[in-house]
């Protein structure tokens, strides 16, 4: 076995033990066996009840986070981009798993493997409630005199429904750390695992909201409603669980389908809740079982900490393209040193539009062909989009930019097929250029297999070909021709070719530079694994350290040496503090000392003057009667079949390929995805390979 495949084996013995102990945590045996004994063997004067929970799970994921930085690192450094089908090469059990089997919804594409980890974690929340109610049945409590079996039972499945929750956010924030190194080291990226958590938002959701009406039934049977506003000293408080509740309540139905769709600012702005959402949980549930979750809250607050030091700087815009199909492409600097995959994104700022809304946009560049920007497309659909193609077109001669990211996917895994079919439907189109782009900076290299790409698009009008003019970066001269490119581009609502005069030119507008201006610069992350490693362990060490002194030098001495029991809730606002306390310093410390490096590089852009804007329109090559005034252009227009007036047979298409390995990337509107996928699902061919692009504009 490789040193890469040992270490593999270790992440995976340590998550699996971890999955073992959560197994394990509700039975009979770890409550009359297995706690007496942990505790006497962990809890010290230096952690109190917290020590156990903290080694058994805490320890194992936050081990797993900091020393899966250091193997991505060594990981990236190895890599041959050169020699893809040979490092990223599927075998037939792996592709199997990955085929699509559940395709509706509201679920969406579900794989096989997605389908057989969701059914082991249902799993998992059954056993638990079984087993805790069985528990708890065995030796039943009656907390009132004069109390019924039956309400003593409800008020104990109400509280293990709370339990359950808990499991649940155990796993919550991994899937929405853009800069975690759990995700990569599973193939998952934060863009495409988003959908784990919205399953777990609702279910615990669904759990929280059950056990806090059991409770409210409960007390109302039992005449205790005043125990629905106690803040026990010695015990959980209620009304810290009814403040949560209360928070959770708005932040869910926002975040329904229906209402996210049309009132997407409101969900926007209503999940930032999530802050005191979180604060009054753990007030709630307490110290030790803050423990238990701690890891996904941990890692998920230094990702988000340092994406907000990353967003205060200002980001320099050298030029924007205005397409007549109601497109914009954003050229931004950035530093040569910054590596990002194809289907990125890249969230941005504009005060002049909103200082509060930060938006994520497909990347259109490839980092390898141009090494000094990063453009990214976007389509005016919303309020906020519409002002910015307003903004452009009026007379600015600069305009204030921050950015956060890019984030993307580990690998180009996409060059190990024989055979490339991008999918499409209008605007989808954007996360593919990025891939074309690719393609052609690859096809440089020696002994590379060029794949055979063929892109299937499907646009409204005839204007909206001006989408595939993005396939050619605003500089350079790629060698298009070189590539296996067919591009079948399908015009629904018109039956036959325009006249260029019809359609508006294509704009490029360039902008002033501004000495405040930064190029886009390597985040500490995908870019820096070690370096975030280095985060992760010294934060959560100094937190380990600084809880320990807190509880051995100050809350132990009251606990023993007075009369008074030190405050439950105290304890959590202890963990809370310390947590923040500790990412703020490190983080900090890392943030500037890198930004410095970067100024000592020369990372900033030079002060360029250029004296007003300059605007260069141009015609687009794909309607009647305009010239062809470059070879890519010639290139890219020869490669291309236009369909007016009919839709893609996507069935046929897909079922012609006689290549043995086929990677088929879908990008657009649900139910063109939901078609292609359940075409790769139906085993009518099995040298297709699906996978759903996530893309925003």
């Amino acid at each position: 076995m490789s040193s890469k495949g040992m270490v593999r084996a270790i992440f995976l013995v340590v998550f699996a033990v971890w999955l073992m102990i959560w197994v394990m945590l509700p039975t009979k045996l770890y409550k009359n066996t297995w706690t007496p004994n942990l505790e006497t063997t962990l809890n010290s004067t230096y952690f109190s009840g917290q020590g156990t929970n903290l080694l058994l799970f805490s320890f194992p994921l936050m081990f797993i986070a900091a020393f899966g930085c250091a193997y991505l690192h060594f990981q990236n450094k190895s890599t041959d981009s050169s020699n893809h089908s040979k490092r990223l090469g599927l075998d037939s059990v792996t592709a199997l798993l990955k085929r699509p089997v559940v395709v509706m919804a509201p679920l969406g594409i579900v794989s096989a493997l997605e389908l057989t980890f969701a059914s082991m974690f249902v799993a998992l929340l059954i056993w638990s409630l079984a087993n805790y109610l069985h528990v708890s049945f065995g030796n039943l409590h009656m907390h009132k005199e004069g109390e019924k079996i039956w309400e003593a039972k409800l008020r104990s499945v109400s509280l293990r429904l709370g339990y359950i929750g808990n499991i649940c956010w155990a796993f919550l924030f991994f899937p929405i750390t853009r800069g975690s190194s759990v995700l990569p080291l599973i193939g998952l990226t934060s863009e495409s695992s988003i959908k784990y958590h919205i399953w777990l938002g609702h279910l615990s959701n669904i759990l929280f909201a059950a056990h806090t009406i059991g409770f409210i039934i409960y007390w109302a049977i039992t005449n205790q409603m005043a125990e629905m506003v106690e803040w026990s000293k010695t015990w959980v408080s209620n009304v810290a669980g009814v403040i949560a509740i209360v928070i959770a309540m708005p932040m869910w139905v926002t975040s329904l389908p229906q209402f996210r769709r049309m009132k997407f600012e409101l969900f926007f702005y209503t999940h930032h809740l999530y802050f005191p959402y979180i604060f009054f949980y753990v007030l709630h549930v307490g110290d030790a079982y803050f423990c238990m979750i701690l890891p996904g809250i941990f890692l998920f607050l230094i990702d988000r900490y340092l994406r907000f030091l990353q967003s205060r700087q200002r980001t320099a815009l050298l030029s924007a393209r205005l397409l007549p199909c109601g497109l914009l492409e954003l050229n931004f600097s950035k530093t040569p040193g910054l590596y990002y995959n194809p289907t990125s994104i890249l969230f941005v700022n504009v005060p002049r539009i909103s200082k509060l809304q930060w938006h994520p946009f497909t990347v259109s560049s490839n980092c390898n062909m141009e090494t000094d920007e990063l453009s990214v497309v976007i389509k005016c659909q919303g309020s906020w989009s519409h002002k910015l193609y307003k903004e452009l077109g009026s007379s600015l001669d600069r305009l204030q930019v921050s950015t956060e990211g890019p984030y993307g996917p580990n690998t180009s895994h996409f060059l190990r097929h024989e055979c490339l079919v991008l999918v499409s439907g209008g605007s989808g189109i954007t996360p593919f250029i990025s891939i074309i782009r690719e393609i052609i900076f690859q096809i440089q290299k020696p002994n590379f297999k060029v794949p055979r790409v063929i892109m299937i698009c499907a646009f409204k009008n005839s204007a909206d070909l001006a989408m595939l003019d993005l396939l050619l970066p605003i500089s350079g001269t790629p060698q298009i021709s070189q590539i296996q490119l067919q591009i079948e581009a399908y015009i629904t609502r018109e039956e036959e070719q325009p006249m260029a005069e019809a359609h508006k030119p294509l704009q490029t507008i360039w902008f002033k530079p501004s000495p405040l201006d930064s190029p886009i610069s390597a985040t500490l992350g995908p870019n820096n694994w070690l370096w975030l490693g280095a985060i992760i362990s010294s934060s959560f060490l100094m937190f380990l350290l600084l809880l320990g002194i807190v509880t051995r030098y100050y809350i132990y001495p009251i606990d023993h040496n007075t009369e008074q029991i030190y405050h439950f809730s105290y304890r959590a606002l202890w963990d809370m503090f310390l947590v923040c306390v500790c990412i703020f310093i490190v983080s900090s410390v890392v943030f500037l000392w890198y930004k410095k490096q970067n100024a000592r590089e020369g990372n900033r852009i030079p002060n360029r003057e250029i004296a007003t804007p300059v605007t260069s329109p141009g015609v687009s090559p794909w309607f009647s009667g305009a010239e062809l005034e470059s070879l890519p252009h010639q290139s890219l227009v020869q490669a291309t079949n236009v369909h007016f007036g009919s839709r893609p047979d996507f069935k046929k298409t897909l079922l012609d390929l006689k290549e043995s390995d086929v990677g088929v990337l879908a990008c657009g509107p649900r139910k063109m995805r939901h078609d292609v996928a359940k075409i790769c699902a139906s085993g009518l061919a099995q040298n297709l390979h699906f996978e759903s692009i996530s893309f925003t504009l």
